[in-house]
């Protein structure tokens, strides 16, 4: 760094590489905001007050706030490739992301994370990664790696790995297992992320106690509460499916504001590009009543100070120049986007695309045995059975016991009560594992929805009514190396391929949002009601959110965090 002469600059002595003359600065220390010129040198911000410089922009009644930053987001609910996801992130002035390469680790392994730390390198976002603490997230169902600590440790040298993410198995560090607390030990002194939805009480005590300080899966005010004074910071999430800003917001005043930020979480490709990414969060904020400044600290300074990350998150002397102007404080108008002091993005658009990466033949795995449609099947065991109930705008689900839809000795859909099958079908090693269940809330009259999107393990998900249909519908998934597919009366409606890892797209984000917008339009043929199904379909795969989930190994009652069965 050239040290003398960013000093030089800040005297006055030497111009500066570029001068942002004149805007409104919103201080994110003070909570005021300053009428100055802006001076990068370097990529570095030299001062603010009065300056001149070789490149010159007025931004008078514009305000500059710093580039905004995401604590926890998933790059592979996106669908995309670091690049093609930098080049959408930046348009709407987020500059700092810190990932969770949870998914990608759950199929591909360390080589899975080393591929998104490689790919996400030299763009115009700055990618943080956390290393992933549940490979698999439980015991209950067949993933495509386990990482240990001795897996995690290596990560350590990583100059972009900050920390521990999220640790989703909140019952082993609350009982001490010994393998949950190695993996906190090495992260010791970094920071640890939390995911212990509704935890409480003296559980929740012991969970903090090895320095877990972040959760973002608060749903509930007075849980977002209680975890706060225990000393965690909250983030709250408003992704794609998860939405508990509206819930949580009121939490927020004058003296916790600090302790507080936004994250998204999981964001789809077609929610990005239509209604934004933290820009979308700090609108709603605001709407919601939240003052400006507050919000736009929250999604800035608070990160950087929550990660130690040195030098982002302000507008200050010696920060990184990573700066959105905006052009007002309430609709959050991204007219300009400059990182380290170089413009990225005018107007909502990239200036210059970003590189792409390829996708090695390694990346697209898809080990099922042999499919056909008696696999989907199944004898009807009892006259009740348990039932998956979906619940709006949460990735929380419900549970019901009812009578069993059946006929002919076999388990069946009933679409007047609004009951689908639902399988899960081992795509990792070749099991041949499917699990089976019920699931209310889909509206489903006819078809299956398949996806390789199931979170945490990511075998292959299908909601359905006809066996043949669903049976078609994972064979397509399969076909494609991984991805979403829609199928009604023996024929494939539309699909779309995700053959990094089953999980993402090497397209541009215009190309996977329309394909995506394309499988979600093909759902309605088959009646479903949800806005976002696959989205939906997901998480209900994912036995660390309560209440009742679905494995490759069976039905999973969260809150007993062991295996129940389907019929009564």
């Amino acid at each position: 760094m050239n040290w003398p002469g960013l000093l030089k600059t800040a005297r006055g002595e030497e111009p500066a590489d570029l001068v942002l003359k004149g805007g409104r600065i919103v201080n994110v220390f003070t909570g005021e905001i300053e009428r100055a010129d802006l001076a990068v040198r370097d990529g570095l911000i030299a001062g603010l007050g009065r300056y001149g410089g070789r490149v010159e922009i007025d931004v008078s009644g514009a305000w500059l706030a710093p580039g905004f930053m995401d604590p926890h987001l998933h790059l592979e609910s996106t669908m995309l490739t670091p690049p093609r996801l930098a080049e959408v992130l930046a348009a709407r002035g987020t500059t700092t992301v810190v990932a969770d390469p949870h998914e990608i680790a759950n199929v591909l392994g360390l080589d899975g994370i080393r591929y998104l730390i490689e790919a996400s390198a030299g763009l115009p976002v700055d990618f943080f990664f956390m290393a992933p603490s549940c490979v698999p997230a439980t015991h209950m169902e067949t993933s495509g790696a386990v990482l240990g600590a001795d897996d995690l440790a290596t990560l350590l040298d990583e100059p972009r790995v900050l920390g521990l993410a999220e640790v989703m198995n909140f019952p082993g560090v609350i009982n001490g297992l010994p393998d949950v607390l190695d993996k906190l030990a090495r992260f010791a002194g970094r920071p640890l992320d939390g995911h212990a939805p509704l935890l409480s009480g003296r559980d929740l005590c012991a969970y903090v106690s090895p320095g877990i300080r972040t959760e973002h899966e608060c749903t509930r005010l007075e849980e977002a509460r209680e975890k706060l004074a225990r000393g965690m910071r909250i983030f709250i999430r408003e992704g794609s499916q998860a939405k508990n800003m509206e819930e949580l917001l009121p939490l927020v005043n004058g003296h916790n504001m600090r302790r507080m930020a936004f994250c998204t979480d999981d964001r789809h490709p077609d929610d990005l590009l239509a209604k934004g990414h933290l820009d979308h969060i700090l609108r709603r904020a605001v709407s919601l009543g939240l003052p400006a400044v507050s919000a736009l600290t929250m999604s800035t300074l608070n990160v950087a100070e929550a990660f130690g990350l040195r030098g982002h998150g302000a507008l200050a002397p010696g920060y990184q120049a990573d700066v959105v102007v905006l052009g007002s404080l309430e609709d959050f108008e991204i007219l300009r986007v400059f990182k380290r002091g170089r413009e990225v993005a005018a107007e909502g658009r990239i200036l210059a695309p970003c590189r792409s990466v390829s996708i090695p033949d390694w990346a697209s795995p898809m080990r099922i045995a042999g499919l056909d449609t008696g696999r989907f099947e199944l004898s009807a065991a009892g006259p009740r059975v348990r039932v998956i109930e979906l619940i709006e705008g949460q990735i929380l689900t419900g549970s019901l016991e009812v009578e069993a839809p059946q006929a002919g000795g076999k388990l069946r859909a009933d679409p007047e009560r609004d009951l689908a099958r639902l399988v899960v079908v081992e795509r990792h090693q070749g099991k041949g594992n499917i699990g089976h269940g019920l699931v209310k809330g889909f509206g489903l009259r006819q078809g299956a929805l398949a996806s390789s999107v199931a979170h945490d393990s990511h075998n292959v998900i299908c909601a359905g009514i006809e066996p043949e249909d669903m049976c078609l519908a994972v064979e397509s998934v399969a076909r494609m190396g991984g991805g979403l597919a829609v199928t009604a009366g023996g024929r494939v409606l539309a699909e779309l391929p995700l053959p990094l890892a089953g999980l993402m797209s090497p397209g541009a984000a215009a190309e996977v949002s329309s394909a995506y917008q394309r499988v979600k339009n093909a759902t309605r043929e088959t009646g479903c009601r949800q806005n976002d199904p696959f989205m939906v379909l997901s998480f209900l795969a994912l036995p660390v959110i309560p209440s009742l989930k679905l494995t490759d190994k069976g039905l999973v009652d969260v809150n007993r965090f062991e295996f129940v069965p389907l019929f009564l």
